[in-house]
């Protein structure tokens, strides 16, 4: 395959070092001296005619050139290799800016590419990327030191004539894209201690029930999907790219050394729990966990004592109910769905969190003489990554968060000027109206301390309401300073009793009637992990009530929002925050809010007195289950708040709606149904996780086996569990799960 000579003696003119090539592909000159000194043109021509020559080379390293050379004829079919390239070369033309106008590609004659540039800074040759099947690399680079046939087949627009110099750092990111192809053979966990091997220890029942995301939060963030790995990029980090996480295994390998997590180690789910925890220490990590129910004995106490067999969940109760919102409620929600893909259970539950920050303090209920609850509640939004909780909860909030934005410009605005007025000599001040120090309004937090939340909620009496996309940094943080400090005060706060707090690090702070809604998205493995004895035992677990439809990605659509709908959305919330801020919400001489008393209507306290008493039945009854029984008395809590937010915002849409001191029937039956909902949601989240872990634990006591045979054992055992919770479990499409069954019938 020799070029026209007029070809070659175009590239040396350009400035390339050209050799001729043999017989399978290797020179058939002494090439080496050609590294640094090119032949001329008339040497070239000598060795051209020389009858062992067969094609002609460039060698790299000179005059900046490197070469990408994707070697695809060890991938075994032509369908695998047009994949694997297809996959790569649009990783970097999305990640490149420009590709293909900086990047020389020709095709090899082994369907492989070439893909030449020249740089001020090469190197020597490198393997960078091999494959699980193959020990040979299937990208490597060849630079100093090294050489490449020229080929004819050219795939971009420009030709070997056009090899431009890139950037250092879009050679480093070619680089890097193409390590992230790389298979690392993952290591198997090192157990900290021996035990009997018909138990399971706590590490492989961690393993088992949490992938690394459960672990991990929100720490780092899926940027890419590769075939078989997850691209991962460090939130807050500068590179493009920290590691990845293997499809097949689940575990984590890093690159970057900007964690507290090694770099270049296949890193389960204990063992990042072991580093994020215990500093790495895996015995300390592992006793913890045994402490909290993973391993063995924990395991067959629970199992036995919490059977998700005891549990029944009413199927006509797992829908929100959207109807207990007013109709342009009610329709808004309804556009969302249709042109936005949008959950109407996620939805319906951020309004409701939404209403609680807008009544907060203003509006309190009086259930009976000396019990008094608050429109305070706590929400989890519970799903899988990537079915869409933060965009569906910005669908309802975001008019909220612009007035929270605007109040916190406005305050930065007056604190400006008045730090302006206190830097005035004392005869200019006089001169000047006088400024008095701004307090701040904002009433929407996320990363926040505890300590500013609490100083911030003392200036902003209403409510602050806590928004976070991740809700598992807070339930983590609840024990971050001393044992009981913080879940001390947040249990304080939901029943919106005065909490002070007092740490060597801040001044000493009062909220004398707290209202902190939460809010956030959560994964259900994650979620899991804070239902311990303990959390159950102190109510904790069971004051937050949890949103987790089932939700699929949807197909794109092509529909459209009126406008008007949006605008009219919004105008209306941000009119209901004005309307309680300035017309609601009173002071009394102390500066303290003097909240409105709302009261049942004579037929409302009969409904409530009824679902009190029913509540009170499942309570005392042995056909319910157990675990499940510990929530219901926050639901007689719950009932009177929800009946409060629903009454209120009747109020505000309708004129023949009763006042906000008068809660009606109507509303009580709509948050009876809400109460139903939210019972029969807990009761899915307690399922889903029993069925998850019977799932892994039969698998874990056949990790010898086939995936195949593994599933097989697990439906054996138990011939009801869900088979799409198998197939998200093994990674392994819905299909293939029922194509295996069908083989045990």
């Amino acid at each position: 395959m020799k070029l026209a000579i007029s070809k070659i003696n175009r590239l040396i003119d350009d400035g390339y070092s050209v050799i001729t090539i043999g017989d399978k592909k290797v020179p058939n000159i002494k090439w080496k001296e050609f590294q640094t000194q090119p032949m001329s043109k008339e040497d070239f021509a000598k060795v051209y005619d020389l009858p062992t020559t067969q094609g002609q080379g460039l060698c790299t390293g000179y005059n900046g050139l490197e070469v990408i050379d994707v070697d695809l004829k060890i991938l075994p079919t032509l369908k695998a290799q047009q994949e694997f390239w297809t996959e790569y070369v649009q990783y970097l033309q999305s990640e490149i800016a420009d590709f293909n106008e900086k990047f020389v590609i020709y095709k090899t004659i082994n369907n492989g590419y070439h893909i030449l540039y020249r740089c001020a800074e090469i190197q020597g040759n490198q393997k960078l990327a091999k494959l699980k099947e193959s020990p040979e690399a299937i990208i490597e680079t060849r630079g100093i030191g090294g050489y490449v046939f020229i080929y004819e087949k050219k795939v971009t627009e420009l030709s070997y004539s056009d090899i431009k110099e890139i950037s250092v750092k879009d050679r480093e990111m070619i680089l890097h894209i193409s390590r992230l192809f790389d298979y690392k053979e993952p290591e198997i966990q090192q157990a900290p201690e021996q035990i009997p091997t018909d138990s399971i220890a706590p590490w492989t029942d961690y393993n088992s029930r949490n992938s690394v995301w459960d672990v991990l939060g929100g720490e780092f963030k899926i940027v890419r999907r590769l075939k078989d790995k997850q691209v991962i990029k460090r939130e807050g980090g500068t590179s493009d790219h920290s590691g990845y996480v293997y499809e097949n295994s689940g575990y984590m390998y890093l690159f970057t050394t900007g964690t507290i997590y090694p770099a270049e180690k296949i890193l389960s789910p204990f063992a990042i729990y072991a580093y994020k925890y215990h500093g790495g220490d895996m015995k300390e990590a592992s006793r913890d966990l045994y402490k909290k129910g993973f391993g063995t004995r924990q395991v067959k106490k629970t199992v036995a004592e919490y059977s998700p067999a005891d549990i029944t969940i009413d199927s006509n109760q797992m829908t929100f109910p959207i109807d207990i919102f007013p109709a342009n409620i009610q329709t808004y929600m309804m556009e969302c769905h249709r042109t936005l893909n949008a959950s109407i259970d996620y939805m319906g539950c951020s309004m409701l969190w939404l209403l609680s920050i807008i009544i907060g303090n203003s509006i309190k209920i009086q259930v009976k003489t000396g019990w008094i609850e608050s429109a305070n509640l706590w929400m989890a939004i519970v799903g899988r990554p990537g079915v869409g909780k933060t965009p569906n909860i910005n669908n309802i909030i975001f008019p909220l968060q612009k007035a929270n934005n605007s109040e916190i410009k406005t305050y930065i605005k007056r604190m400006d000027a008045y730090r302006a007025y206190m830097d005035l000599e004392k005869k200019e001040r006089e001169a000047e109206e006088k400024l008095y120090k701004p307090i701040k309004t904002q009433f929407i937090a996320s990363d926040i301390t505890l300590e500013a939340l609490v100083e911030l909620h003392e200036e902003n009496k209403n409510a602050v309401g806590v928004f976070k996309d991740e809700l598992a940094g807070w339930l983590k943080d609840m024990n971050k300073y001393r044992a009981g400090s913080d879940l001390e005060f947040w249990l304080s706060s939901w029943s919106n009793k005065g909490v002070a707090l007092n740490r060597k690090t801040s001044k000493s702070s009062f909220v004398e009637s707290p209202i902190i809604p939460i809010l956030g998205g959560i994964q259900p493995g994650v979620l899991n992990q804070f239902y311990t004895e303990e959390n159950k035992d102190n109510g904790f677990i069971d004051r937050i009530l949890t949103c987790y439809p089932d939700v699929e990605v949807e197909m794109y659509n092509d529909n459209e929002m009126d406008a008007e709908l949006l605008q009219e959305y919004e105008d209306f919330i941000i009119n209901m925050y004005q309307h309680i801020k300035r017309n609601v919400v009173v002071y009394d001489n102390e500066q303290q809010i003097s909240s409105i008393i709302a009261v049942f209507t004579e037929s409302a306290k009969k409904e409530w007195m009824r679902i009190h008493d029913e509540i009170t039945a499942m309570q005392n009854s042995s056909t319910e289950n157990e675990y499940m029984k510990s929530m219901l008395p926050k639901q007689k809590s719950y009932i009177p708040r929800f009946a409060l937010l629903i009454n209120t915002l009747d109020s505000m849409t309708s004129a023949d709606a009763f006042p906000h001191d008068i809660i009606c029937k109507e509303s009580v039956l709509k948050a009876e149904r809400l109460s139903k909902y939210f019972i029969n949601m807990a009761k899915k989240v307690k399922l889903k996780s029993s069925e998850t872990f019977e799932l892994k634990k039969v698998m874990a006591l056949n990790k010898g086996k086939s995936k195949k045979e593994q599933i097989q054992e697990v439906f054996k055992v138990h011939p009801e569990f869900n088979r799409s919770e198998a197939a998200d479990i093994l990674g392994v499409s819905r299909q293939t799960i029922k194509n295996w069954l069908k083989e045990i019938k």
